[in-house]
């Protein structure tokens, strides 16, 4: 019940609803950054989803108040949101990692690594998808460069030994990754999951520049790649979209991350 201590809450409320957008976990999970976008966090869309959907239950309310029955229900339905939600984020987490059983001290401690390393979600999750035998792989998707840091990097060795683990004792024969058929199949899964590209703001920025001088060309393109984004598709693309964050795009307003006014 304990499972998603690393999820935080926000009070941050804009008018009747709350406010959310998934940009900041797309990118980046740096704590101080997760600090400042606190109300945008990716992990607190179940709170904000649950601020949203009571506004749209008390928005329904007077048009039942003549059906007491209608009412109570909509009531039962409102204080199940909280159990339900919760229920949806711990299977998505767990789909996310390849497990068929949520495990909370794994994801906590995933959490705190990227929180310490600043990993890139997107790129992250993707090349966990691959299933490697060693964590190496993973270090694409960091923003920070953790080779001199002997205790992180032990850190990481551990998490990737305990998924691993996990996925191989855990899950059916034939997602355990025990043998190259498993294995592929568990690949698969996760690669229909886990994205391997998403829209980002500093993507769409020189886009719509070129768009408001009358080229197209990029909006098409990102509108090409973006209708099938769990697929690897072409070397080209994924040299010119698979990529992280440059330094010098952080933190620059509007460009940066996206917004739910973007």
């Amino acid at each position: 019940r304990n499972s998603l201590t690393s999820i935080k809450k926000s009070n941050k409320l804009l008018g009747d609803g709350i406010s959310v957008t998934t940009q900041p976990l797309i990118d980046d999970t740096g704590l101080d950054y997760q600090e400042v976008l606190k109300h945008f966090s990716f992990f607190n869309q179940p709170q904000a989803a649950e601020k949203n959907f009571n506004m749209l239950c008390q928005s329904l309310k007077p048009l039942l108040e003549n059906d007491q029955d209608a009412l109570d229900e909509l009531n039962q339905i409102l204080s199940d949101f909280p159990k339900v939600i919760h229920s949806k984020v711990v299977d998505m987490w767990a789909s996310k990692l390849g497990l068929e059983t949520f495990h909370g001290d794994l994801f906590d401690q995933l959490i705190k690594l990227m929180q310490q390393t600043q990993v890139d979600y997107t790129q992250f999750f993707r090349e966990l998808s691959h299933v490697p035998k060693e964590f190496t792989p993973l270090i694409k998707s960091f923003y920070q460069d953790i080779s001199g840091n002997k205790n992180l990097m032990g850190q990481w060795e551990a998490w990737h030994k305990q998924w691993l683990a996990l996925i191989q004792t855990t899950n059916s024969d034939d997602l355990n990754a025990t043998t190259s058929q498993s294995k592929e199949n568990l690949s698969k899964f996760m690669k229909s999951i886990n994205p391997k590209y998403t829209l980002r703001e500093w993507l769409l920025v020189p886009a719509y520049q070129q768009a408001y001088r009358g080229d197209f060309n990029l909006i098409e393109e990102l509108n090409e790649v973006m209708t099938k984004p769990y697929d690897e598709q072409s070397a080209e693309i994924e040299e010119k979209f698979y990529k992280k964050k440059a330094p010098e795009l952080f933190n620059v307003a509007g460009v940066s991350h996206v917004s739910c006014s973007s």
